[in-house]
């Protein structure tokens, strides 16, 4: 009764006036809500005036605080994260009319070789099923890059394969020529009377499309019939048969490049999307010879040899 109890004066003015202080020191960083956010904080944590308590309300805000920074450090690693990815693009490629013309030299010196090993060295006589074989792994090899999305190919609709026969019967007879004449004629004199073909195609060209060449064309053609001519007189192992196929090989490569260029038109035109890009030509041209191959096969009585050899 005699002693009093003193008012609860809880003294909140050195509180508040940190209060007001520290808000704007510690949040400077901060910014909009993040800013009013903290400084609730603060000022409701001083007003509780219990060392306590404003103990664990600072942890609290440091663990926030801790918590904003680990998602800021997350944000950051994933973009670290993301931005490798670009490393593992493929190199684009400077010159690729050089790498396409260097390929294509390796492929086609490679292929008249094996094929002039397989022909002449083992005395292969189914000139028609090596053709066929060719066809059909050209077929797997561009059917499964175009189903796998590596290269566009258009597809292939009745009306293409229609306009596209034409071309497609010529193509065969110019790969089964090859084949014949390559097994009676050595790999330098094919070469040169290939040359031929453009001499043929280059008239053909002036003749139905009237189409003009300049005389440095001329003169480029007049001299591969002159090597053709001196290298057929001076060719050791020459072969009446295998030159007489040779030269039917040259008509009907020249006939392929002016059909090609006549049907072209028309094939865009029976294609999904206007255009008819050269894998389109490769997938028609040998999954069309398959089936006309299978026949030859089977005229030319090439089975029984295959089953006998």
């Amino acid at each position: 009764m005699g002693s009093r109890i003193p008012p609860l004066d809880i003294n909140v003015g050195s509180d508040a006036s940190s209060a007001k202080n520290a808000p704007e020191a510690a949040t400077s960083p901060l910014v909009n809500g993040e800013k009013s956010m903290f400084r609730d904080q603060v000022r409701g944590y001083s007003s509780l005036g219990s060392p306590l308590r404003r103990e664990i309300g600072n942890r609290s805000i440091t663990r926030s605080f801790c918590v904003d920074d680990a998602d800021l450090e997350d944000g950051k690693a994933s973009k670290d994260k993301e931005m490798p990815s670009n490393f593992f693009k493929l190199p684009k490629i400077q010159n690729q009319a050089l790498l396409s013309g260097l390929a294509y030299c390796i492929s086609s010196c490679s292929m008249i070789l094996v094929n002039k090993y397989i022909l002449s060295g083992y005395g292969f006589n189914a000139g028609i099923f090596l053709m066929l074989y060719q066809n059909i792994v050209s077929v797997t090899i561009v059917s499964t890059l175009s189903l796998s999305g590596v290269v566009p190919t258009e597809p292939l609709t009745f009306k293409l394969i229609k306009v596209w026969l034409p071309v497609n019967i010529i193509f065969v007879g110019m790969l089964i020529t090859s084949m014949f004449s390559l097994k009676y004629i050595n790999v330098a004199m094919l070469t040169i009377l290939k040359n031929v073909a453009n001499v043929i195609t280059a008239s053909g060209e002036t003749y139905f499309f009237k189409k003009q060449h300049d005389k440095q064309v001329w003169i480029s053609l007049t001299l591969m019939i002159i090597s053709a001519i001196a290298g057929g007189i001076t060719d050791l192992s020459f072969h009446a048969v295998g030159y007489t196929w040779q030269i039917l090989n040259c008509f009907i490569t020249a006939s392929y490049s002016l059909t090609l260029r006549h049907v072209m038109d028309r094939a865009k035109q029976a294609t999904k999307s206007g255009n008819l890009n050269e894998l389109t030509m490769v997938l028609l041209n040998n999954i069309l010879s398959v089936p006309l191959g299978i026949i030859l096969v089977l005229g030319f009585n090439e089975v029984e040899y295959l089953l006998e050899t």
